[in-house]
């Protein structure tokens, strides 16, 4: 043989090499994978957490481990929740919108009240991520606040996970849940499928969680499988609750007053590249004072209300500290992606400067912050929490969707540390689930046909590729509606008129353009119109404006 014929057979046998490389790597891009090289996937969501809150988002408040995660991941500066704490659970489960997994408003407390999309609890025609990945092979579980079924049988463990630590209710005392009746509302914990009471000595809920979670992580490397973790803290929802030590950390920090304070946030944001210079920041929100129009009395006051809510928001990134430890030690960190976000916007509840809700925060009777108490840190706060935009939780204006959301996964990540500016949404995250894990999204389920995947896997941005995403994304809650397709946005409070934005040239949505735009607001209007019909929003048609041919008002 010469060295002409030896040499052929060698590149013959490279290409055969080659080729069947690119056919094992096309496969596994397919998410053909045995169990074990299966990814893990935790979801953490916080609560009540405005867009700036992070200091990976341009906070003053240090979140080194969750900006740990921002720097090893991407971080998303236009992706949306659905406005409240319920709607975003029921539709980040399901990858559908609210209304069609049965909770367009809130849940439902024991009442009667007929299937559709106002029913408050998980829809037959819808499954969870944890029914998804559990059918595929998955270790399914969940630590912290379910708050999309009250009652039997739609907990956690009856909608695909096979073990659940945590409050199956809304928000409560984070040091004794019993005493949370005494705010008017009665709140349900359970572990797994059994009603459960926490301890009252030592037990703070935030730690709580996170102590559950990496109980789970164990439980899961015992298994062998791959596992699906779902974390939801309900910090730093009000009441406003921490740890003294914690509280200590922030005290006085915040004495410069949400004037001085937005304006930062503001500056560090464009530094980061989260914003856009060219969008000025929005004003105060209506009502809310000048920093400097308060007595001291008021300031050292309100700076103890944010050190406690910063306290809250720190308790929180340290347990996701210990969890992302955990996974180091298991040997488990570079195959598990981690998403991060909030359920809506910083929360405005319930007056300009807080709400004592027990009547004690003041008066010496409480020490404020601890379970004695129940307090909010009111609208003057988020309006800080939610800089540069306007407005809060329940709302459909950016302040009240906009999250932050952050998506970790060492070594798969092709831009580490980098933002992206496509506009997405939470109904996404089951659709990008579903592709990196290979798991397959049913047609039925249970004997019942199940609604289609309303959103787009943006996996593609996880591989470094570029990607469309120009399908409109719908909001309703509680009568505040909105619609963004590209860079246009209609959006209106409950029985007000549209209004329109162009979010490329002004997110802060300070310039309504509707009056010389009247054919772009007419081509969303009639979006939402079809939208609404398709998913089941209660509309009521009335005539707001005969210069806008739909004449949807809720």
């Amino acid at each position: 043989m010469n060295n002409k014929t030896f040499k052929s057979i060698i590149i013959v046998l490279s290409m055969l090499v080659a080729f069947s490389s690119c056919n094992y790597n096309k496969k596994k891009s397919e998410s053909v994978y045995t169990e074990k090289q299966k990814p893990n996937v935790i979801l953490i969501l916080a609560d009540d957490l405005g867009y700036s809150d992070l200091s990976c988002y341009g906070g003053e408040i240090s979140t080194p481990n969750i900006d740990a995660l921002a720097n090893s991941g991407i971080r998303f500066s236009q992706f949306y929740n659905a406005a409240r704490c319920c709607p975003t659970r029921a539709s980040l489960l399901t990858g559908l919108y609210p209304h069609q997994a049965g909770i367009g408003g809130m849940v439902n407390s024991g009442k009667k009240v007929a299937e559709g999309p106002y029913q408050g609890y998980l829809s037959k025609n819808s499954v969870t991520i944890a029914e998804v990945l559990k059918d595929a092979g998955y270790y399914t579980v969940m630590s912290g606040k379910w708050h999309v079924g009250e009652e039997r049988p739609n907990w956690p463990t009856d909608r695909g996970f096979e073990n659940f630590y945590g409050l199956v209710s809304g928000a409560a005392n984070y040091f004794d849940i019993t005493r949370t009746k005494k705010a008017g509302q009665i709140r349900h914990f359970a572990i797994d499928s059994t009603e459960y009471l926490p301890p009252k000595d030592d037990f703070y809920m935030t730690d709580a969680f996170t102590e559950n979670a990496i109980t789970f992580l164990n439980k899961a490397e015992a298994k062998k499988q791959p596992f699906f973790m779902y974390l939801a803290y309900t910090a730093p929802h009000w009441p406003l609750h921490a740890l003294q030590e914690d509280i200590n950390l922030f005290r006085g920090k915040f004495l410069t007053g949400w004037d001085e304070l937005r304006e930062d946030r503001y500056e560090r944001m464009i530094n980061l590249g989260l914003i856009s210079s060219n969008w000025p920041m929005s004003d105060r929100n209506e009502g809310v004072d000048a920093w400097d129009e308060l007595t001291d009395k008021q300031k050292d006051q309100m700076d103890l209300l944010m050190s406690i809510y910063a306290a809250q928001i720190h308790r929180m990134d340290q347990g996701i500290g210990e969890i992302m430890k955990q996974l180091k030690n298991l040997g488990e960190l570079d195959n598990t992606i981690v998403m991060f976000l909030s359920d809506n916007g910083g929360s405005g509840e319930y007056d300009i400067l807080g709400s004592d809700f027990w009547g004690n925060f003041w008066d010496g009777s409480a020490l404020p912050g601890s379970g004695d108490s129940y307090h909010t840190y009111g609208s003057s706060w988020a309006n800080l929490s939610n800089t540069p935009f306007r407005y809060f939780k329940k709302d459909t204006y950016e302040g009240g969707i906009a999250t932050p959301f952050i998506v970790s996964w060492p070594n798969q990540i092709k831009q580490a540390g980098s933002i992206s500016h496509l506009p997405g949404h939470i109904n996404d995250v089951m659709a990008t689930i579903c592709e990196i894990t290979g798991a397959k999204y049913p047609q039925e389920y249970n004997g019942n046909s199940i609604l289609p995947m309303q959103g787009k896997s943006f996996a593609p941005i996880i591989r470094g590729q570029e990607m469309d995403n120009s399908e409109p994304i719908f909001w309703e809650h509680n009568g505040n509606r909105a619609v963004r397709h590209g860079d246009w946005k209609l959006v209106s409070k409950k029985g007000a008129e549209w209004e329109l934005y162009n979010i490329n040239e002004d997110r802060n949505e300070l310039n309504n353009v509707i009056t010389s735009n009247k054919k772009i607001a007419n081509k969303l209007a009639e979006e939402f119109d079809a939208w609404s019909k398709e998913v089941g929003v209660n509309v009521e048609r009335v005539i707001i404006d005969d210069s806008i041919k739909s004449k949807s008002s809720i």
